[in-house]
């Protein structure tokens, strides 16, 4: 081999190390996730949800907070100012 090509041979170890370095992290992470998703199925057939999904029952209009925002008080109180023409 000459010097080019250790040279060339070299840089195409450096790069595919910087590569792989880059790529690992999100590899990692994806298998954690199907690892996660993988338990989190099996725990459900464990318990013996057979039934399906369970359905949240809608938000009564009255069950609803009566407590209004920061951004309603805000406005509310420049609402009230009234201008005094001279």
């Amino acid at each position: 081999m000459t010097g080019n090509q250790i040279q060339g041979l070299i840089g195409m170890l450096a790069t595919f190390g910087i590569l792989v370095l880059l790529v690992l992290p999100s590899v990692l992470g994806v298998l954690r996730d199907r690892r996660v998703d993988r338990q989190l199925r099996e725990a459900g057939e464990d318990q013996g949800n057979h039934e399906g999904p369970r359905r949240k029952e809608a938000q009564k209009s009255s069950s609803r907070s009566t407590v209004p925002s920061t951004a309603t008080w805000y406005a509310d109180g420049r609402r009230s100012k009234k201008f005094v023409s001279s």
